[in-house]
């Protein structure tokens, strides 16, 4: 901590309901620009499946695998089941692990634009060394590129949209980001579709066009405002205050701004904010930071996401079919991301995480069952098998869509208060990335070791993850960030952790408490 004496108690009492303000057109396009990072993290994840599956590409980077692939002796859940190609897919997103935790400082010292165009850049060096790869380590070197912008991307963006987007709004608007992910994978599926028949260069136009959304993220990113929140933390109080006007519509700001400077007080005062980030106050959103975006990769989303193609393959679907499947997946998940869009500030974020994950155990369970009773390591499944196979992956894609898909990054960003809230969300990502990469590694040797066994490994962890939201997960519709602190000063466990503060203390100046634990 800065200096000595007593620490600023940062938001000292709820004012959400003197906020004024609407939505004007200049924080959707702020917006909009800002959610164009999201586009390239799912481009990424959709891209590569496919990629992965096409003959040429394998041919020439895994001839190993191209030759299981099309014997006739391998085991239909073994033939993809290659450490080094799984490293092409996981590759990627241990880097962004790595640079989601250098971004942290960048994006609080500098801004979160500045750490959005660092993004936007490094997606372009990575995408540009991908489509010209003539050997495996040109390749790699352009996947961990790639890694590098989802590392500052991923770390920034819904930062940025959490803050530019007022209270009552907050989940439909930074759910932008979830729907740009979603668009991505879904042109990524529909890129690869048509790319498959370009025999020995499609592969490279697949990987290369990912420079188009990043050159929109660069460019767009400069156009963007900083965040008001940010600028009052880097001490530009009158622009701060200048941006919030013009965001919210109205100079009648008097409440927001005195939040954001309250909470840019504490902010200040914190010289280390992953050291402060583990002390007992701010373990319930430490708690979030890292059992949320675990949770939403171990519940499976990613290995269908990844692997779709590969997975459609393994269960006996042909070459086209497998890609066809894939970008059926790809379109539900868009799809029903508009539905959470449309829901989350009216239903909350509890209700759909709970009923959504309800729904992916059931997708889950039943996938097993056919799998286990219909496909063996020597048989392909029936059509009509096949096509029930699909629908019930469509239902899980579905329920993922519009509960942990979006939610799993919404909840985290808003929760922080400002002094944690970059390193917040560089563990959020950075957990994430790590479970990203491990499942990406894993998923080809746990299918071939597992088989159908695959889909109940997932369906226990989303019980688990569901269980974990019904007891721990606090309501944050209509909370302004800022004011999250308070939340969970009402929550039957985290208000064991955190230090409450009575506005006669706070009058009389008796900060001693909040003092103590702003120390450690």
């Amino acid at each position: 901590m800065a200096g000595g004496g007593v620490a600023p108690l940062g938001v000292k009492k709820e004012r959400a309901a003197q906020y004024k303000g609407r939505v004007t057109p200049y924080v959707v396009f702020a917006c909009l620009i800002a959610a164009v990072g999201g586009s390239i993290f799912g481009y990424d994840i959709g891209i590569s499946g496919g990629v992965t599956s096409m003959d040429p590409f394998l041919q020439k980077f895994f001839p190993v695998v191209y030759h299981k692939k099309n014997s006739s002796s391998q085991n239909n859940y073994c033939k993809y089941d290659n450490q080094g190609l799984a490293a092409f897919t996981s590759s990627l997103y241990l880097a962004g692990l790595v640079a989601s935790l250098a971004a942290s400082p960048v994006t609080r010292n500098y801004g979160r634009k500045v750490s959005i165009m660092c993004g936007g850049i490094s997606f372009l060096v990575g995408a540009t060394l991908n489509a010209a790869a003539a050997n495996l380590a040109m390749l790699l070197l352009g996947r961990i590129m790639l890694g590098v912008g989802i590392g500052f991307g991923n770390q920034a963006v819904p930062l940025y949209l959490s803050e530019m987007a007022p209270a009552h709004l907050r989940g439909g608007l930074n759910m932008m980001f979830q729907l740009a992910t979603t668009l991505g994978i879904f042109t990524a599926n529909m890129i690869n579709y048509g790319t498959q028949h370009l025999q020995s260069w499609g592969w490279r136009l697949s990987l290369g066009l990912a420079a188009v959304p990043a050159l929109l993220m660069t460019v767009g990113g400069s156009l963007l405002p900083e965040t008001p929140n940010s600028l009052i933390e880097m001490g530009k109080i009158d622009e701060g205050r200048r941006v919030l006007e013009k965001i919210r519509g109205t100079t009648e700001v008097d409440a927001e701004f005195q939040d954001m400077i309250e909470a840019s007080e504490l902010a200040n005062s914190i010289e280390h904010p992953f050291r402060n980030i583990l002390e007992r106050r701010n373990w319930p959103q430490l708690a979030m930071a890292i059992f949320m975006p675990a949770f939403q990769i171990l519940g499976g989303i990613n290995s269908i996401l990844f692997y779709a193609p590969v997975l459609f393959q393994s269960m006996g679907f042909g070459s086209n079919a497998s890609l066809y499947s894939s970008v059926l997946t790809g379109a539900v998940l868009c799809g029903s991301t508009l539905i959470s869009i449309a829901l989350v500030d009216k239903v909350g974020r509890r209700k759909l995480l709970i009923s959504g994950g309800i729904q992916m155990i059931l997708c889950q369970v039943i996938v097993a069952i056919i799998l286990g009773v219909k496909f063996g390591e020597d048989k392909q499944l029936s059509k009509g098998f096949s096509i029930a196979v699909v629908l019930v992956v469509c239902l899980f894609v579905l329920a993922f869509g519009w509960s942990w898909g979006p939610l799993g990054w919404t909840v985290p960003s808003e929760i922080f208060a400002l002094e944690t809230r970059s390193a917040g969300q560089s563990i959020t990502v950075a957990v994430n990335l790590f479970f990203t990469f491990a499942i990406a590694q894993a998923f080809l040797s746990l299918l071939c070791a597992f088989k159908f066994g695959i889909f109940l490994f997932f369906a226990g962890w989303i019980v688990v993850m569901t269980v974990f939201v019904y007891f721990f997960v606090p309501e944050t519709k209509g909370v302004p960030i800022e004011e999250m602190v308070l939340l969970w000063r009402k929550h039957w466990l985290w208000k064991r952790f955190v230090p409450t503060v009575t506005l006669e203390e706070e009058e009389d100046g008796g900060f001693a408490e909040n003092g103590r634990a702003l120390k450690g």
